[in-house]
């Protein structure tokens, strides 16, 4: 089942059980992902509807860090329940042996020397992880092996 069908059944089941903060999350996640094909006169392809989750997710973080830092738990807690049910829809996450060993192989491949490579490498990598792992983790442990030779 295709991620755009999957939100589709699931809608319909938050529908059915009565579910109005998962109703709005998958309705407000698929006017985004409507919108991007408006925008660009496209159908998406799966990698790029995983991308705007990705963002979406980001986004919700980021909000979530700035309700807490302001006094308002209420929203920031409402922001937490969007990120878990928007996470539902990402792959199942790497673990971090994989990820090191993605890294390496990756690194090796390009032939990486140092630190000027580092766009390279993830540029290589990024397709591979999409919504698997969190890019600024990866930037982060790319970034340590090409300083560390």
């Amino acid at each position: 089942m295709s991620l755009r069908e999957r939100l589709q059944e699931d809608m319909k089941a938050a529908m059915r059980a009565r579910e109005s903060e998962r109703l709005t999350t998958i309705r407000m996640l698929q006017a985004a992902i409507k919108q991007r094909e408006v925008d660009e006169r496209r159908t998406l392809e799966e990698a790029e509807i995983l991308s705007i989750v990705e963002k979406l997710i980001k986004q919700r973080k980021d909000s979530a860090t700035q309700f807490r830092a302001g006094q308002r738990p209420d929203l920031a807690d409402k922001e937490e329940a969007e990120i878990v049910i928007l996470t539902a829809y990402l792959p199942e996450p790497l673990s971090m042996e994989a990820l090191d060993a993605l890294i390496a192989e990756s690194i090796s491949q390009l032939e990486a020397a140092g630190p000027k490579d580092m766009g390279k490498v993830l540029n290589t990598l990024r397709p591979q992880l999409l919504g698997k792992a969190d890019m600024a983790l990866v930037a982060d442990k790319v970034k340590a092996r090409l300083n560390n030779g």
